[in-house]
């Protein structure tokens, strides 16, 4: 479990967190991680942080970004003499905020939600302690019917050690699908070869990539996400490679990228698929050489990564279709992970159900404890086209909206979830008036999509199962062409 500590003296933690779950959460983990010599004191804002440095000497801190004071929380802990680690989180994923962390002082980054487990192992390692890895599946128990039999018994409160032991880093589930992917994260996790991983959307590609980060020698270096297909086209690069001052409009000073910020760890590039070809073209040359070029710079920068990849789409279609270069492929599709759609893994997804029913019922105030045995019979039948991610939305709702002891049938309200996208009636005849041309559909929906969810193009994509990068692409041509009849007539 932890190693021995009987010479070391306790070290003093100071947790800075707007969100009091969070706060309650993490502290428990360095209380369950430390054996008793840790002292642990939480801080709800700047304020109330400073006021505890006055108080007492801090060996680490680990700090909530997501402040609306328009300060670096950092950035003050620093002059107010805070010297040891610190590591920052924040709800805000992007590179450019790991990268202003670093700067006012951090020593490591970690996007919300994380798990607890994983912050306080790198925490420690920082200030020389040893913490244990996120709970490993116990080979014995994993997969016997008698453990589901007490999982899906349990009820929430006070049953953490229950669900820890079908958990694998930030995975739970002890199907006989999850137990052959942790055992393949484990043979992969040590070697420096690049990681291809594929799954549906919603199935935990990202949570997959932590884990081999974390399995890995790598451990105690950066782990930096890029979402390809989230951030527009035009940018990527320098997300990626970084930039140099005057580099473009807007570079009023040098940045690293993404590469640069991973130098030791980890670079996971989700939905590889969506780059474009011009920059896979770059990509490949790094992947080749080790060598970064900053955009607007002249100087190479050799870069020591492991590339973790994936992707919700066939890479074999891709390439086909000429969307995604084959050398580069055959690059980064070294030691393939294949994740399991939520369907293929059979109680797992009630022991989820469960669990997700536990945090949100905390985070929310609820008094729900559990499901009518029709409530987890709807659960266990439904499809999931939306896997994990689906799940979660459908408790998350549940909690919102109704109150209880038990989770019913009608409150998963399943049956109308897909309803939508199943019904869509008769097909017109071949000689039916109603139908247009199929750009002209394509941008009726599109459209309509946009206009249901607000302009929010992240949420129709994911509504229309299409990649976002996808809508930004089809905006911009039917823009330039509505500009070109203009100009026409």
């Amino acid at each position: 479990m932890v190693g021995t500590r009987g010479s070391q003296e306790p070290v003093c933690v100071l947790i800075i967190d707007n969100d009091p779950v969070a706060r309650r959460l993490l502290a428990a983990a360095m209380h369950a991680s430390a054996a008793g010599d840790v002292v642990v004191r939480e801080a709800a804002s700047l304020a109330d942080a400073e006021a505890l440095l006055h108080e007492a000497a801090f060996t680490a801190a680990a700090v909530s970004l997501d402040f609306d004071n328009g300060e670096s929380p950092i950035a003050a802990l620093r002059r107010a003499g805070l010297a040891g680690p610190i590591v920052a989180t924040s709800s805000r994923g992007s590179v450019s905020v790991a990268v202003e962390a670093m700067r006012a002082g951090a020593d490591d980054f970690l996007v919300k939600p994380y798990q607890p487990a994983e912050l306080v192992r790198r925490l420690f390692d920082r200030i020389g302690r040893t913490a244990p890895l996120s709970i490993s599946v116990r080979p014995r128990e994993s997969g016997d019917p008698r453990l589901y039999a007490r999982l899906l018994d349990s009820r929430f409160r006070g049953n953490e050690r229950e669900i820890g032991i079908a958990s694998f880093h930030h995975f739970i589930g002890a199907s006989p699908a999850m137990l052959a992917l942790y055992e393949q994260i484990k043979r992969v996790a040590p070697s420096k070869a690049p990681v291809f991983i594929t799954g549906e959307s919603g199935s935990g590609k990202e949570v997959c990539a932590e884990a081999v980060h974390a399995c890995s020698g790598r451990a105690h270096a950066p782990f930096i996400a890029i979402n390809c297909s989230a951030i527009p086209r035009e940018l990527m690069e320098s997300e990626i490679f970084g930039h140099v001052k005057g580099a473009f409009t807007g570079a009023h000073e040098d940045r690293p990228g993404a590469a640069e910020l991973a130098h030791g760890g980890t670079l996971f590039l989700d939905e590889i698929c969506e780059m474009d070809l011009a920059l896979q073209a770059k990509l490949l040359r790094f992947v080749q050489t080790g060598a970064v070029r900053r955009v607007g710079d002249t100087r190479l920068r050799h870069i020591d990564v492991r590339f973790v990849c994936a992707t919700n789409r066939e890479p074999g279609r891709e390439i086909e279709a000429g969307r995604f270069r084959e050398d580069l492929y055959y690059r980064l599709h070294v030691l393939p992970l294949r994740l399991p759609a939520l369907r293929e893994r059979g109680e797992d997804i009630v022991l989820l159900a469960r669990t997700f029913l536990a945090r949100y019922a905390d985070e929310e105030g609820r008094g729900f404890r559990g499901f009518t045995p029709e409530a987890e019979s709807a659960l266990a039948s439904h499809a999931w086209p939306g896997n994990v991610r689906e799940l979660q939305n459908v408790i998350r709702r549940v909690v919102v909206l109704h109150d209880g002891e038990e989770v019913s049938a009608e409150m998963l309200a399943l049956s109308s979830t897909h309803e939508a996208a199943r019904d869509t009636g008769p097909l017109p005849s071949i000689d039916s008036p109603s139908i247009a041309p199929f750009w002209r559909e394509e941008e009726r929906i599109i459209r309509n999509a946009l206009a249901a969810f607000d302009g929010n193009a992240q949420r129709a994509a994911s509504a229309l199962q299409i990649s976002p990068s996808t809508i930004y692409r089809k905006l911009q041509a039917w823009s330039r062409a509505q500009r070109q009849r203009r100009g026409a007539a």
